[in-house]
C-alpha cells in the first residue's frame, strides 16, 4: 500500500472512531450524580416495620448489597418498627403513619422525620366461585360495600349489595369469612381509616359496639375477633394471600398490600371511586389517587381526599410509605434532634436513600406500586440533607431516573370488564351480556343462570412475580379471550432513547462516513480499471 493510501485509510479510520465515540455519549443517558461520600466508611443498618413496603423493601435491600452497603429489614409491622425506633433497637423503621395517629406512645427522645419511599395500595383480596361453581376473578365491590363487609353489617355473598355491584350477579348463598390482620399492623391503621370516612356513621356505631377508638386509627383488631360473623386472623400480609388464594381460602375476602395479589395470583376486586369508575390498584391509579393526598408540614399524610378522589383514574385505598431516621436539629422539623452518633450509620443510609429517590423507584410498578413523584423524591434529598445538616441536592431527569421525572407513571387498571353491560340477569346467555361477546362477564351471566356453555373467568388483577420481581402472564380459567385480558403483566418499562434522539447520530455517521466510502470505491475502481491499450495495471508497490 502506498504512504497516500495508508494516510488515507488512518484518517478515515479515525473519523469513524470519533463518530462511534460521539453517538455512544449523544445515545447513553447521563450517569446520576451521588453526592461526595463522606469520610466515614458504610457500616451495616438495621430496619424494621411495615409489611406494606416489604417487597419493595425486598428489591432495596439486595440492590445495596451490590452497592457493598450492609442493610438488613424486618417486616414485623408498622407499630413494631415505630417502638424499636422509639427503643433505639433499630436504625431506622418503615410506616404509613406517624407517631401519633398509631398511638405507639410519645415521640422518640433521639428524634425522627418521615422520608417518602414509595406509593402503594391496599387491594380487596377474594376466592369466591359462581353458581356453575367456576372462579370469579372479575368482581367488582363499591366503597361503601367493602366498608360493610369489614365491619360485619353484610356478611353473605349473596347480599343484595353484591350483586347490584356486579349487574345483577347473584352469587352463592355462601358466608363471607372475613380474613384480617393480626396483631398490630399499619395496613390495618390504613384501611379502617378508609371504611371511618366513606362510612362515617356505620363506624362509629361499630367501633363503639365493638370498644374500638374512633379518635385514633385502629391498629389492632385482635381484641374483639367477633367484629363479623365469620372472621380469621394472620399475622403477615404472605399469609393472608396465600391462605385467600388457596382452596381453603374459597369464600374469603381480605385486605392486603397488592404486591401480594400479584405474588400469589389472587384476585383483586374493582373498586369504584368518586367518579363512578371501577380500578385496580395498578401504578397509573395509585397515581392519580394521591394527587389529592394533603401533606402535613412533617410530610405526613392526610388522605381523606384521595378516598373520596373524582380523578376517573384514581383507586381511592392508596397511600404513600415513609422510612423513619434520625435528623439533625432544623428549623422546619422540631422533631429532628440529631444525627446519628455512628457516622458510618449515617454514611450507609445517605447513599441508600439516594438510591431509593431515584434508581430505587424505576421498577415499583412492576411488583405492584407506583414511583414516587418528582416533588417527594425531592423530599427525599432534602431529607438526607436534615439527616447531615447539608444543603440538599436538587433533583432533576438528568441527575435522577425515577420514571416520573420524564413523566412516566406504569399501566393503568385493565377495563371494567362490566362497563359495557346493563344486567346479568338469570336466564341471559354468556354471549349476550359479556362485554366483547364471550369474555369474562358473559361466563358469569351463565353462570349466574346455572346453566351450561363454555363460558370463562380470567383472571386480571394477578399475574405472578418471582423473587426477583418479574411479572408473569395473565392466566385464563376457561376457554374464551377479551381484550381487557391483555392489559395485566408489565406495568413500567424502563425508558430508553427515543427515535427522534438518534436522528443527530445517524446524520453525523452519514456526513463522516459515505464520503471516504465513496472515495474509496473511487480508487479501487481506479486500480482495476484497465488502461487504454487493454493491459492491466501494475501491481502495487
Amino acid at each position: 500500500m502506498s504512504r497516500t493510501g495508508r494516510t488515507r485509510r488512518v484518517a478515515v479510520s479515525c473519523l469513524v472512531t470519533a463518530a462511534v465515540a460521539l453517538a455512544v455519549t449523544m445515545v447513553v443517558p447521563p450517569s446520576p450524580v451521588v453526592p461526595t461520600p463522606a469520610a466515614a466508611a458504610p457500616a451495616a443498618i438495621n430496619g424494621q416495620g411495615s409489611s406494606y413496603v416489604a417487597l419493595a423493601m425486598q428489591q432495596w435491600v439486595a440492590d445495596a448489597q451490590t452497592k457493598g452497603l450492609r442493610v438488613n429489614y424486618l417486616p414485623t409491622g408498622s407499630p413494631q418498627g415505630l417502638t424499636s425506633f422509639s427503643q433505639s433497637l433499630v436504625d431506622f423503621a418503615g410506616t404509613e403513619a406517624e407517631f401519633s395517629s398509631l398511638s405507639v406512645g410519645s415521640d422518640p427522645p433521639r428524634g425522627f422525620q418521615y422520608v417518602p419511599s414509595t406509593a402503594g395500595a391496599v387491594a380487596i383480596q377474594y376466592n369466591v366461585q359462581d353458581a356453575a361453581g367456576r372462579k370469579v376473578d372479575y368482581l367488582r365491590l363499591s366503597r361503601s360495600t367493602i366498608a360493610k363487609i369489614f365491619m360485619g353489617y353484610i356478611s353473605r355473598w349473596s347480599d343484595p349489595a353484591i350483586t347490584a355491584d356486579n349487574k345483577g350477579l347473584v352469587l352463592p348463598d355462601q358466608p363471607i369469612n372475613v380474613v384480617y390482620r393480626g396483631g398490630l399492623s399499619g395496613t390495618t391503621a390504613l384501611f379502617y381509616d378508609f371504611i371511618k370516612e366513606t362510612e362515617p356513621a356505620l363506624f362509629e356505631s361499630w367501633a363503639t359496639r365493638n370498644a374500638f377508638p374512633t379518635t385514633v386509627r385502629i391498629i389492632q383488631l385482635d381484641s374483639s375477633p367477633n367484629f363479623a360473623p365469620k372472621t380469621q386472623a394472620f399475622n403477615g400480609s404472605d399469609q393472608i394471600a396465600q391462605f385467600i388464594a388457596s382452596g381453603a381460602g374459597l369464600w374469603s375476602i381480605g385486605y392486603n398490600e397488592f404486591g401480594y395479589s400479584k405474588v400469589y395470583g389472587t384476585p383483586s376486586a374493582y373498586v369504584d371511586n368518586g367518579a363512578g369508575q371501577w380500578v385496580l390498584p395498578f401504578a397509573a391509579n395509585i397515581s392519580a389517587a394521591l394527587e389529592s393526598a394533603r401533606l402535613r408540614p412533617d410530610l405526613s399524610q392526610e388522605l381523606s381526599g384521595v378516598y373520596k378522589s373524582s380523578n376517573p383514574k384514581a383507586y381511592p385505598i392508596s397511600a404513600y410509605s415513609y422510612i423513619v431516621t434520625q435528623c439533625a436539629p432544623a428549623g422546619d422539623r422540631p422533631t429532628c434532634k440529631g444525627n446519628y452518633t455512628n457516622p458510618g450509620v449515617a454514611e450507609t443510609l445517605t447513599q441508600w436513600l439516594r438510591y431509593i429517590a431515584c434508581e430505587g423507584q424505576i421498577s415499583m410498578a412492576d411488583i405492584g406500586y407506583s414511583p414516587l413523584p418528582p416533588n417527594l423524591s425531592q423530599e427525599v434529598a432534602n431529607s438526607i440533607a436534615r439527616m447531615n445538616g447539608t444543603s440538599p441536592e436538587t433533583l432533576t431527569a438528568d441527575n435522577c431516573p425515577n420514571p416520573r421525572f420524564r413523566g412516566d407513571v406504569g399501566g393503568e387498571s385493565p377495563p371494567d370488564p362490566l362497563a359495557g353491560v346493563d344486567t346479568l340477569a338469570p336466564g341471559a346467555g354468556g354471549d349476550a351480556v359479556g362485554p366483547t361477546g364471550g369474555g369474562a362477564a358473559g361466563g358469569a351471566g351463565r353462570g349466574a343462570a346455572g346453566g351450561t356453555g363454555g363460558g370463562d373467568s380470567s383472571e386480571i388483577a394477578a399475574g405472578a412475580v418471582g423473587a426477583a420481581g418479574a411479572v408473569g402472564a395473565t392466566r385464563s380459567a376457561g376457554g374464551g379471550s377479551s381484550s381487557w385480558q391483555d392489559a395485566s403483566p408489565v406495568f413500567y418499562d424502563r425508558p430508553g432513547p427515543s427515535v427522534p434522539a438518534l436522528w443527530p447520530v445517524v446524520l453525523l455517521l452519514g456526513v463522516v462516513l459515505v464520503p471516504p466510502v465513496l472515495f474509496g470505491w473511487r480508487l479501487r475502481g481506479a486500480r482495476v480499471r484497465p488502461d487504454r491499450s487493454g493491459s492491466a495495471p501494475p501491481p502495487p508497490r
